[in-house]
Formats: structure tokens, sequence, C-alpha cells
């Protein structure tokens, strides 16, 4: 098998194709038996011909893997890939999603440095900024995302780092990245974007102006509720400088079985993506007329309240739907509990489709103020499109909200 440094993107023979080409292609490494499907290396480390290039190795004058929790052939695809189809320098793979974010955001920051970060975030994110950052001295400021003036107003001279995700979770509001771009690059600080809602089917941050776009792997690039995994995209300077080290020295790797079952996973994400958004689309437009759903969020509609953003930054929609039973908690427990297709879960981006009541799941550990302003209400529901037929889903839906 040839070595290549993990994550770079330099000199690929499958860069100049297509999306989904490069899903099926991009980053391939083959042994000397020519395997069709890429090697699963479960190896902690690595033999060498001489002690001497075991030092060059170490040094970096000799290309190459040294230990699995560095880089690891298996994991090296999957980087590559995600390289290519986001249209990165380089990437670095995790564990899970949270280790990508929470490495994106402390790896390169100091006691001392400032954090701005929109209000709309998955709940376990809010604690990276709201709780974790501070006991190392970095503080951070929580903004209205959709309000360009106060991520304006937030900086300061010693403002590192802006970070967001969009479409948000679970409300579904999509943030302008050229706009909070811009702010965050003329105060001299990077923006982080997490892309999951989007996936880099439908949006590409690194084009808008964002510096490094983080995954959880686990939602929409696995797809089939099988691993955990995560993701970190961008330049080589960055990867290099901050996140290579830290990782190679605090360990939140992905392991190789699970950069393998991913690797399957990005063969078929934009068939899944595709399908999955069409059949989010038909039980948005279900849904918006049924008479218990007092509020409908779909980023594909043109009743979106930032649908001019969707057209202008996004491909299209999203595989998320979010709807608010009129009745509040109860009303909402009924309905989950009524489903017999779509299941209850916290998870989202799956081949079976899943829904959640974020109030007391995925956000749950915010203040109720905190929820009533980001309108995460008692009756959200936040509805996450698979595969099934839609019709299916639809009268599923319908015959559950019956019981509301």
């Amino acid at each position: 098998m040839s070595q290549a440094q993990s994550g770079s993107a330099s000199h690929s023979p499958t860069r100049h194709y297509r999306p989904e080409t490069r899903l099926v292609h991009s980053g391939t490494l083959r042994s000397q038996f020519g395997e069709t499907s890429e090697g699963l290396f479960l190896t902690q480390g690595y033999i060498y011909d001489t002690a001497e290039q075991c030092a060059a190795r170490f040094k970096g004058e000799d290309p190459g893997f040294i230990y699995s929790r560095y880089s690891n052939p298996t994991v090296s695809m999957f980087e590559q890939r995600m390289v290519e189809l986001e249209g990165a320098e380089a990437a670095r793979a995790t564990a899970t999603g949270m280790a990508a974010v929470t490495t994106a955001i402390l790896a390169p920051l100091r006691t001392g440095d400032h954090v701005v970060a929109a209000k709309a975030l998955f709940g376990s994110c809010r604690y990276v900024v709201e709780e974790l950052l501070p006991r190392y001295g970095i503080t951070s400021t929580l903004v209205d995302g959709l309000d360009l003036a106060q991520w304006k107003n937030a900086m300061r001279p010693n403002t590192r780092t802006l970070f967001l995700e969009s479409p948000t979770n679970p409300t579904l509001d999509v943030l302008d990245i050229p706009a909070i771009a811009e702010i965050a690059h003329a105060g001299g600080a990077r923006l982080i974007v997490d892309n999951v809602f989007a996936t880099p089917i439908w949006q590409s941050p690194l084009t808008l102006g964002a510096d490094i776009v983080v995954y959880s792997a686990t939602k929409h690039i696995d797809g089939q509720g099988r691993c955990l995994g995560g993701v970190i995209l961008a330049t080589n300077d960055f990867i290099n400088e901050h996140i290579q080290t830290f990782m190679r020295q605090t360990g939140p790797s992905m392991s190789p079985f699970n950069a393998w079952v991913l690797l399957k996973g990005l063969e078929t994400l934009g068939v899944r993506v595709r399908q999955q958004t069409q059949n989010a689309a038909a039980v948005a437009g279900a849904l918006a007329k049924h008479p218990k759903i007092s509020r409908l969020i779909f980023p594909g509609r043109e009743d979106h309240p930032q649908a001019a953003t969707v057209k202008k930054q996004m491909r299209a929609g999203s595989t998320l739907v979010a709807f608010e039973v009129k009745g509040g908690r109860p009303a909402a427990f009924r309905t989950l509990n009524a489903l017999k297709v779509s299941r209850i879960s916290n998870n989202l981006g799956d081949a079976k489709s899943l829904v959640t009541h974020p109030t007391t799941t995925t956000h749950q550990r915010l203040t109720e103020a905190a929820r009533a302003e980001l309108g995460i209400t008692e009756g959200l529901i936040r509805f996450s499109a698979g595969l099934e037929h839609p019709d299916d889903l639809i009268e599923d839906l319908y015959a559950a909200l019956d019981k509301a």
C-alpha cells in the first residue's frame, strides 16, 4: 500500500470529478492485493525496515504512518474523501462529532482569548462554549446568530473564533455565513461552521468564507445508525499548526473500523441525502396543512423565515423538519408515542425517520428562558426524514396527530 500523509489534498487524481464520483473513488489507497473495497487496517502500530527509517519517520522526513492515534491508512482514506468532497486542503477525523467541535474550538485558543458564538447551538456545543472554555480563562459571548449587528458588537480585540451551526438545531434557522465570515475576518478571527444539518451535499461553508468546517459523521455520513465519528476540515496551515499536535497528544482519534464504515457511508451519501430531502419536503408540505400544527419550519419552503438566505447559500433545503403541535408537551408526547413508522431517537440523518422532543432531550440542559428565546417550545418536535416512502411517513404522522 502506498503511504501518504493523512488528509492531504495534494496531487489528487480524483479532485476534478463531480461530487458523486468523488464520494465513491476519492482517497482510495490499495494494497498489493488490489482490493475493490477500501482496506480495513486494524493495527495500532507499524513496522520500520531500519532504525534509521524509524527515526526519519518520527522527524517527519520519511512519509508514512507511525501510530494509529496519529494516523492510519483507513482513517486517512476517510479524511481524504472528506477533503475532496468539502473542497478543503486538509482534514482530521475524530472519535465523535463533539470531539471535532471541542478540538476545533479549543486547540487554537489560549487563556485570555475570546469566542463569539450563536445562541442557537446543540446543547453539548453550548456546554463547551459556556462552561468548558471559562475553566481555561477563555471568555465567550453568545449572540442572536440572525442579527449581524450583534456579531459585530460582540467582537473584541482578543476575539479569536466565531462559531455557528446553520441550519440550527432544532429550529432550522439559516445564518448568513458569508456576512458572518466577513465580520470574523475584519476582526482578525476565524469562523467555524457546524454543517451537519445542511450536509456537504447542500452547503459548502468554506466557499462561503468559513475557515473551518466540522461534522458529526455519526449523522448523515454514516446515516445508518452504526457508528460514531467526527471530522474537522480546514487549511493545511490550520490543521498542522493547531489540530495535528493537539490530537496526537490528547488522543480523540477515530478508530479504523469506524473510518471504514464511514467510507462505505460516503459512497451513498448523495443518493440518501437527496431522497431524504425530498421526503422532508413532502412531510413539510403535508404538515403545513394540518390543523393541529401551529408552526412549521423547513428550509426548502418559501415561508421559511430566512428563505432568501437559503437560496443564496444552500443548494437545497435539509433532511430535517421542525413542527410545533398545539397543546404543548402533552400533545407532543401523545404524537410521538403514537408513531409507528418514525421512531423516537435523539439522533438524525439516519435511513430510518427519527423524531425527538428537543425540550426534554437535546436541549434539556438549557434553562426554560433560554429555550424560549430560541423558539424551542414544549410542543416542538424535530423530524429527521429517512428513506421510507413519503406517503407512509405522512400517513403515520397524520394518524399520530389524531392522538394529540
